[in-house]
């Protein structure tokens, strides 16, 4: 009798492994024809990733312009809006289906807005904004040169 605990045990030990392995780290990519994984989601799943991009963008516009004016209001503000403030509204099957390398990337982009926000509030200075959003954009590189998404 223990010996059948002990054999299953094992086999379920392995199939949360391989669960664990899929929905983690790997998600549901496939490698295309330029070298980059893509990322397969359904329409839903895409739409909401990609409104995510825009936000960064649009945010990027924004910070940008108040780098520009000096407005530090502007610059808090944009940056605030694509925080992690609203990360819990990402669908969950999405979060299955991202490498771990992406959840990575992207968790650290919303934090990063975050603190961008913080130090343009406190700090006040513009050139130490614009070198914040200079790492963001490495970060946003290097995810558009591996990843993309169908």
């Amino acid at each position: 009798m223990a010996r059948l605990g002990w054999v299953l045990f094992f086999i379920m030990f392995i199939i949360t492994s391989g669960l664990v392995y899929k929905f983690i780290f790997s998600g549901l990519t496939k490698l295309a024809d330029d070298g980059r994984n893509i990322i397969l989601l359904d329409n839903s799943e895409q739409t909401f990733f990609l409104n995510e991009m825009r936000g960064f963008l649009v945010a990027v516009e924004q910070i940008n312009k108040g780098i520009e004016t000096d407005n530090m209001k502007q610059i808090s503000s944009a940056a605030r809006n694509v925080g992690t403030r609203d990360l819990s509204k990402v669908p969950t099957s999405l979060m299955g289906k991202m490498p771990l390398a992406v959840k990575k990337m992207g968790l650290s982009t919303h934090k990063a807005f975050d603190q961008l926000a913080l130090d343009a509030e406190q700090l006040g200075d513009k050139n130490y904004t614009l070198s914040q959003l200079n790492q963001i954009l490495s970060t946003c590189t290097a995810c558009h040169a591996l990843y993309r998404v169908h």
